[in-house]
């Protein structure tokens, strides 16, 4: 059975590899975790404070993007963790794919910047937050996929998600 490929999208914080994960496991697809694909250069950059440019993004969405291309070829069908900020960003992986669809993992400013305070991440500082709110444009109607509050816990999160798929929910 053929499925549609996801990305995981949203800011920093939102839990996207662990309801990515779970959500892949559900669904029964392979999990990948975009951040495994960006250059050391980019780690390096976000790990220092400084937020990527569109020219840093553009190689690693087109790994995401041939990733998902690859595994499909030899018949998987993955759910990619990708911040996936902006729409040009989102077009870019469709150019891979075109009938990827998005789950945007969403919340609060607030509620995100609670979560990460209490977190470590290798490349991830929390002062990269706001640049990356500032960066992000939601999903158009015309791109598929559905928006997830991530106030419940991950589990009911997944569970939000694969009902809203199921019933071609644009929000959950």
């Amino acid at each position: 059975m053929s499925q549609t490929p996801l990305i995981i999208m949203g800011v920093q914080g939102t839990g996207k590899s662990t309801v990515g994960r779970a959500l892949a496991e559900r669904l029964g697809l392979a999990f990948i975790d975009g951040d495994d694909l960006h250059p050391a250069a980019n780690k390096e950059k976000m790990a220092s404070g400084t937020p990527l440019t569109d020219d840093d993004r553009a190689p690693w969405l087109d790994a995401i993007g041939r990733t998902i291309a690859t595994e499909r070829a030899k018949g998987v069908t993955c759910a990619i963790v990708c911040s996936a900020l902006k729409r040009c960003y989102r077009d870019q992986l469709r150019s891979y794919a075109p009938d990827l669809a998005f789950v945007h993992l969403a919340g609060s400013q607030e509620l995100i910047a609670g979560r990460i305070a209490h977190r470590h991440h290798e490349y991830m500082p929390a002062s990269l937050l706001d640049s990356q709110f500032a960066t992000l444009e939601q999903l158009d109607d015309d791109e598929a996929g559905i928006i997830a509050s991530i106030e419940p816990p991950a589990r009911d999160v997944v569970e939000n998600i694969v009902a809203g798929l199921s019933a071609g929910s644009r929000t959950c």
